[in-house]
């Protein structure tokens, strides 16, 4: 992938509000496959997946974003009113920020992961997140918010979305995978949370106390993304799917130009190999 490179220097700093500045950049929304749709920022994802008994969105980006999603779902067509749930990649307050806003607009419930759960209900991230020490941002706390266990699918008419847990770059991380239908046919829509193994001071992802199953977890999570079913791959920020520069041949491809049957694996890869990095790069290695 060609931004990869640009990604992981990006991301290679916690998610700053200057990062989030960036990341808030304007961007329209457009169809990804069927009833899926990217309605999210320049660099922050969101995806609104649609049917006729409600809708479901996927990550809230951040608290200034959330106006810029709240436009596009109006933009295309869709009310917000609509959306029945709002569901969570990880809970890091440039994806999870702009939920409340959302929440309000929508009276949408939050699925998310019980570690997930906590934080979203508190506002105040916890201090076994690997960037804890770069002093994030409080969110504004939500509620309802329910927790969803590994496997379990969110079922609204006939949508169908399955949680697959993820953790590592956080906790609290999911990754979630469903079809869309275009023309009869069916793809894998993968909406892939952080493979990032990101440490803020102190952190150390090979031996810790805060968070002991860290390197274990992201491993984990690695191998399971590249094993799932994929067609298309959107990632919490799109660069890691390089998605925007797929769009820029959508008038020429159509949808197709979205597919990709090796993206999960390449995007795995990307983690792998940020793990490797992050842990050469920690004190007392060499």
């Amino acid at each position: 992938m060609k931004r990869i490179a640009a990604l992981l220097s990006c991301l290679a700093a916690l998610p700053t509000l200057a990062h989030a500045a960036e990341w808030e950049g304007a961007q329209d929304p457009f169809q990804l496959y069927g009833n899926s749709y990217y309605v999210g920022t320049a660099g922050l994802s969101s995806v609104l997946i649609t049917s006729p008994a409600g809708h479901i969105l996927i990550d809230g980006a951040s608290p200034k974003a959330a106006v810029q999603i709240a436009a596009h779902i109006r933009q295309l067509g869709f009310k917000l009113e609509d959306i029945r749930y709002i569901l969570t990649s990880h809970e890091h307050f440039d994806h999870v920020g702009g939920i409340a806003e959302l929440q309000r607009l929508s009276g949408a419930t939050v699925l998310t992961s019980p570690a997930a759960k906590l934080v979203l209900e508190s506002g105040k991230t916890d201090k076994g997140d690997p960037q804890f020490g770069n002093d994030m941002p409080d969110m504004t706390p939500l509620s309802p918010v329910r927790a969803v266990r590994d496997g379990d699918t969110v079922e609204l008419g006939p949508l169908s979305i399955k949680a697959n847990y993820t953790p590592g770059h956080t906790q609290g991380g999911i990754s979630w995978t469903w079809q869309s239908i275009e023309n009869g046919k069916a793809m894998h829509m993968v909406y892939a949370d952080s493979l990032n193994a990101i440490a803020g001071p102190g952190f150390r992802y090979s031996a810790n106390t805060v968070y002991p199953n860290a390197k274990a977890d992201i491993e984990r999570s690695i191998a399971r993304v590249a094993a799932l079913p994929c067609n298309i791959l959107v990632t919490a920020h799109p660069d890691g799917s390089d998605l925007l520069e797929r769009q820029a041949k959508q008038k020429q491809l159509g949808n197709a130009a979205f597919v990709d049957p090796g993206a999960c694996v390449s995007y795995a890869d990307t983690g792998r190999r940020r793990l490797a990095r992050t842990l050469a790069e920690e004190p007392g290695k060499r």
